[in-house]
Parts: C-alpha cells; structure tokens; sequence
C-alpha cells in the first residue's frame, strides 16, 4: 500500500489521520488524552504497552475503542492465578481423522489486552512476552505465525498486591511505554457521569485498515533523526546506570539498576513517532524528552534510599531530563 508521492505527504497524511483517532476515541474515553496520545504513539510506533492505573479508568473501554478505530481483530484475555501458557497460545487435539489439529488461542488477534498481567504466574506471563518478542508461537516443534500488526496492551493495578506475580524487570523491558493513569479532574469526571448513565451511545468510526497501519510504522522506521538527537537519547539512557562512568549523581545515589540499550531504541522510535504524528519530518530533542518518561518508568529500579526519601522514579527521570 502505497498512495503517497513521498514520504513528506505521507507525514503530512499521518497527522491528519492522528487527529481524527483522537477525536473518534475521545467520543468514547474522557479525561484521558495524554493517555490516549501515548498509546496511539506506541501503535504507530509498533510497540507494546503497559497501563497502570487503579480500577475504573476505562482501560478495558479504552482498548476496546481502539481496536474499533483501527478496524483490527480483538482479544480481551482476563489473567487469573491458573491460568496457562496453552489457554492462550492454543492447543493441539485429536480430530475425527485420529490427527492431532492445533487449535489457536486468544493470542491469534491484532490487539490483546491482558487484563491484569500481574496475577498470572511467570510461566503464562512468560509465554505472552516470548510471543510479543517474536511475533510468533510455538507448538508441537510447529512455529505459528502471529497475525500483523500484533499489539499487546497490558493492565495492571497498582494496588493489587497479595496473590500477584509481579513482572521481572527484564519483561517489563518488552513494553514499549508504560503509561500511568490517574483519577480523572472534577469536570472530566462530571462529562463521564453524564455521558455512560444516559440512553445515548457513540460509536466511533473506523479510520485506518491493518495494512495502512503497517505502511505507517514502516513509514515512522524511515524518518531521519539527526546526531545530536540520537547522542542525547543515548546519553540519557547512560546516565540511568548506577556504578557506570557516565552515570547521573542522582543515579548512583537512588538507583539500584538503570535502563537497557533497549531503552535508547524506545527513545528513538517513540521520538520520530511523536514527531511525526505533531507534522514534524524529523525528531528534535524536545520529542525525545516528550516521550521520555513512558520509555524510562519500567526501566529503572529505585534503592531502599529513594524509597525512604519519598522519591519517585518520576522525580529522577525528571531530573535527568533537566540535567
């Protein structure tokens, strides 16, 4: 797919594009467009996404509106304590024939939302992760191609603690952004009372096919970034990582482990897409710092020290911002 003379106007498309999904999932969602934003970000941005935030902030609805918008086929996956790898990968069974027949699991959709990732042991955790990484399953020795584009939007509530499976750092790493939700304001809240308790529902119109969405993260892949934006993504990374040379004061005081390379290749990509989607052909540093805070959230740990002090990964990201 390919209706554009060059990449220009197909950036040019883009942002247009991007507004109207605002405006259909704002017909839907209340009080939660920099939430909104960043998650159409990662999409276009072709990354995953991890939504944390206490029950009864329209996570569910959000993606559920999304996947409408988009036009892609999607899976809502409830994640409980017993629940295995086979319950959403699939499983083989023995047909009329006395041959073994995979059955596709949930995982076989565009979009997933796993709900509540963190009461699901690590071994069906693991199973999602390997199939966000790979982009495909396997079973029987057989290897299973997943459907394009493939997102993964996981929720979990923060104030969920007994009989939960937090995510390892190291899978956390497979998320894209991980994006925080909080209470709506007083008058987003009045809109949302006024709106859902009412006979009137919208429905939000589909405004990109699956094969345009592909087109666009290609299209996001090619956009050119200068040196110094590519060195300063680079350098924030860096300065995350305690006992390391370039490492932040603020790092070696607070941190116990800082962000991964992948971390820098999340700054980028979520830089050019921010760009992109504001009408820009090209990132600057106020992109990489727009997108910054969802990149580095999940990446860095926080020591007993910053813990007691009261302060938050939030404050250190914006500190190393400033620096």
């Amino acid at each position: 797919m390919n209706k554009y003379k060059n990449d220009v106007e197909a950036v040019d498309a883009l942002k247009i594009i991007y507004d109207n999904f605002l405006n259909e999932i704002k017909k839907v969602i209340f009080g939660q467009d920099e939430v909104v934003k960043e998650v159409l970000i990662s999409v276009f941005g072709n990354g995953h996404c991890l939504l944390v935030g206490v029950p009864g902030l329209a996570k569910t609805l959000l993606v559920n509106t999304l996947s409408q918008v988009l036009g892609l086929k999607y899976k809502r996956i409830q994640f409980t304590p017993d629940l295995m790898p086979s319950d959403i990968i699939g499983t083989e069974i023995l047909d009329e024939t006395r041959k073994f027949k995979f059955i596709k699991g949930p995982l076989f959709a565009n979009i997933i939302l796993a709900d509540e990732i963190n009461r699901t042991p690590p071994k069906t955790q693991a199973a999602l992760l390997e199939a966000m990484q790979e982009k495909n399953v396997t079973a029987g020795g057989v290897k299973y191609e997943l459907r394009k584009p493939f997102f993964v939007l996981a929720t979990q509530n923060p104030i969920e603690q007994e009989g939960t499976y937090p995510l390892p750092e190291a899978q956390l790493d497979r998320f894209m952004f991980n994006i925080q939700l909080d209470y709506p304001d007083f008058e987003d809240e009045l809109t949302i009372v006024k709106k859902t308790t009412s006979d009137i529902k919208e429905n939000p119109k589909t405004i990109l096919s699956a094969e345009e969405i592909i087109y666009f993260q290609e299209l996001i892949r090619r956009i050119p970034v200068n040196d110094n934006v590519l060195k300063y993504a680079v350098k924030l990374s860096v300065m995350t990582r305690p006992g390391t040379s370039k490492a932040h004061n603020s790092a070696n005081k607070y941190l116990e482990w800082g962000a991964g390379p992948r971390a820098s290749q999340y700054l980028i990509t979520g830089a050019k897409t921010h760009a992109a989607v504001n009408g820009k052909y090209t990132p600057d540093i106020e992109d990489v710092k727009a997108v910054a805070h969802a990149v580095l959230r999940h990446r860095i740990v926080r020591n007993y020290k910053a813990e007691a002090e009261g302060i938050s990964v939030d404050d250190l990201i914006n500190e190393f911002i400033k620096t």
